[in-house]
């Protein structure tokens, strides 16, 4: 399965989207760089779904320009309004060349929601390998309104306990893709997450 980061050459903010070429070509995550579209018709002329970690508008907000332009089906944990289908906990979605099982992963967002298959993870913001806080495992920010250190932690066991071992390829919402052992990665984000102290000290 090739994947490929079309918001690679961004300018601006926004979350790592994810076209993952093969049987099934899918977008995980829209991502907020303008012509986000234009760059994924460049390695597909048709795409099959969009499916999303969570709504928080660095991946959502040109979750519409892709839509329009090609005719995809959306799939999400949340409401909305161009959402096909409806993503839930133990659920598995087609993915490129693979089948990925649906974790529900809360603590950064009530509707984030990571995607394992046998060789990959597609991890959203609740655990990255590298970030400005930590590079080598990373948690999702949990001090905004509507987060939770606690539940973050929780979801990242979640992942864990449903992470096989053959899992090598890990990609998350922010930072770069990494290749190797994504269970000790994951376990060093846990690590720090559970020491409950501020990711972001200074803010």
């Amino acid at each position: 399965m090739e994947v490929v980061t079309v918001t690679e050459d961004a300018d601006s903010f926004t979350c790592n989207a994810y076209l993952a070429l093969g049987e099934r070509d899918v977008l995980v995550d829209a991502g907020a760089m303008p012509g986000v579209e234009d760059v994924v018709s460049e390695h597909t002329d048709s795409l099959d779904a969009v499916v999303l970690t969570h709504q928080h508008g660095d991946h959502v907000q040109e979750l519409d320009a892709v839509l329009d332009a090609f005719d995809a089906d959306l799939y999400a944990y949340a409401d909305h309004p161009r959402r096909t289908d409806e993503l839930a906990d133990g659920d598995t979605v087609a993915i490129g060349d693979e089948s990925f099982e649906v974790v529900h992963t809360p603590g950064h967002a009530d509707d984030h929601v990571s995607l394992i298959s046998d060789s990959t993870i597609f991890s959203g913001d609740v655990v990255v390998h590298d970030d400005g806080a930590f590079d080598y495992g990373s948690f999702g920010r949990t001090d905004r309104p509507g987060q939770s250190r606690e539940v973050e932690i929780e979801s990242i066991e979640r992942i864990l306990d449903r992470l096989p071992s053959s899992v090598e390829y890990m990609y998350a919402g922010h930072g770069g893709e990494f290749h190797g052992d994504v269970t000790d990665v994951i376990e060093t984000a846990l690590e720090r997450a559970e020491k409950r102290e501020p990711k972001y000290p200074e803010e």
